[in-house]
């Protein structure tokens, strides 16, 4: 049976079994596989065109998010990771700093399930909507448009001034699905090795930022940070890096003030 895959430049195709793409040199699965409702039954130009018509209307949800965030003059990041990165933690530290700096904040939280991570971001001075992909959307490595959709249904935009989503931990899917976000960063726990940004490097290429974190573990571990650097640049020299430790506060000076620049889309109009 032939396989789909998405490219970075949104096109899609379907490879046979000859070039499945799970051996293939970039180490990423094809999307389309064990995913849900996403997978389907259809073989062949039948899957393919199913999964061409989710890409399409993932995209069609996207725009209407953006849509409204930019009505609203809210700005949303999405923030993605491997899981046990370090996301949550991070964004402690983020909602404790933005609500010193009166920035209004809501946060789509995304787990396959439990409330664990939802719960620790409760109290912060934040609104925030919770996102279990295992309740109704088949247990879902990822956050789509639709589901950002619904989950919009509970914060109130007209009186935020950013939207942060914390995607669910994946290196590969999420990166493959629009959910209306403005910009999108990458939290990276330098535990995982200095080889991803090659393995995986359309989630690399998906981001503006990557925040290197884990920092304060450095001295402990046998990890490249140079080579890492190299290895991000080559598959997008555009990114930005911030070495970060979301443990000790180490590095997020920078980051606070990437989130928070005058000049970060959209242009913040008064209430």
């Amino acid at each position: 049976m032939g396989r789909f895959h998405r490219h970075d430049d949104r096109t899609e195709h379907q490879h046979d079994d000859a070039t499945d793409h799970r051996d293939d040199r970039a180490g990423n699965r094809p999307h389309g596989g064990d995913h849900g409702d996403h997978s389907g039954y259809a073989t062949g130009p039948e899957r393919v065109t199913v999964l061409e018509r989710i890409f399409s209307e993932n995209d069609r949800a996207a725009a209407t998010n953006r849509a409204q965030f930019d009505a609203r003059g809210v700005r949303c990041v999405n923030l993605m990771s491997s899981p046990g990165a370090g996301k949550t933690t991070l964004l402690v530290h983020t909602l404790r700093h933005l609500d010193r700096l009166g920035v209004r904040v809501g946060v789509v939280e995304g787990d396959i399930e439990t409330s664990i991570d939802a719960d620790r971001l409760t109290g912060l001075g934040a609104q925030v909507a919770l996102l279990n992909t295992g309740d109704g959307f088949g247990g879902e490595c990822h956050l789509d448009a639709p589901m950002v959709a619904r989950a919009l249904g509970h914060l109130d935009l007209d009186v935020l001034d950013l939207v942060l989503v914390e995607n669910v931990g994946n290196l590969v899917c999420p990166a493959e699905f629009d959910v209306g976000a403005h910009d999108s960063v990458m939290v990276y726990a330098i535990t995982e090795g200095e080889e991803k940004p090659l393995k995986y490097p359309v989630m690399f290429r998906s981001v503006a930022v990557v925040l290197v974190n884990k920092m304060d573990l450095l001295p402990h571990l046998d990890f490249d940070l140079d080579l890492f650097r190299r290895n991000v640049e080559q598959v997008n020299p555009a990114a930005r890096m911030i070495e970060v430790s979301a443990r000790t506060g180490e590095g997020l000076g920078a980051w606070h003030e990437w989130l928070t620049a005058p000049d970060a889309p959209p242009s913040r109009q008064p209430h």
